[in-house]
C-alpha cells in the first residue's frame, strides 16, 4: 500500500503538473483561470486529502479553495480523475466529496468568526 508521501506526491504532480490524459475543456479552464497558482502547496495537499482519500481540511486551507474559486476547483478534480492512475475510483463519490468539501468550505469562510 503506498505512504501518504505517495499520495501527497501524486497530488502534487497532477494538480499542479497536470496529468497528461486531461481533457482540453478542463486544460482550457485551468490555463485561462490560473487555477495552478492560487493555492499554496499545503492546502493542495489538504484539499487533496480531503477529497481523494480521508481527511480534512483545515479553515486556512479552506480560504484557499474557496479563493481558488468553484470553477477552478471543479475542474482540477475532474482532471485529476481522468488519470489512469485514478481510475480505480468512483467518479460519482469523488464528484460528491468534492462538493461536500467546497460546501463545508464555504460555510466555514461565511460564517462569523466567534467574538473572544
Amino acid at each position: 500500500m503506498a505512504s501518504l508521501n505517495s499520495y501527497s506526491a501524486l497530488a502534487v504532480l497532477f494538480l499542479t503538473c497536470g496529468a497528461a490524459m486531461a481533457t482540453k475543456e478542463n486544460d482550457q479552464i485551468i490555463k485561462d483561470n490560473n487555477c495552478e497558482t492560487k493555492m499554496g502547496l499545503p492546502c493542495v495537499l489538504e484539499a487533496f486529502t480531503s477529497i481523494f482519500k480521508t481527511g480534512t481540511i483545515s479553515s486556512k486551507c479552506c480560504g484557499e479553495l474557496v479563493g481558488l474559486g468553484k470553477v477552478c476547483h471543479s475542474a482540477l478534480v475532474k482532471r485529476t480523475l481522468e488519470n489512469p492512475l485514478f481510475k480505480d475510483l468512483s467518479p460519482a463519490r469523488i464528484i460528491a466529496k468534492s462538493i461536500q468539501t467546497w460546501n463545508n468550505c464555504l460555510a466555514l469562510i461565511d460564517s462569523p468568526s466567534p467574538s473572544a
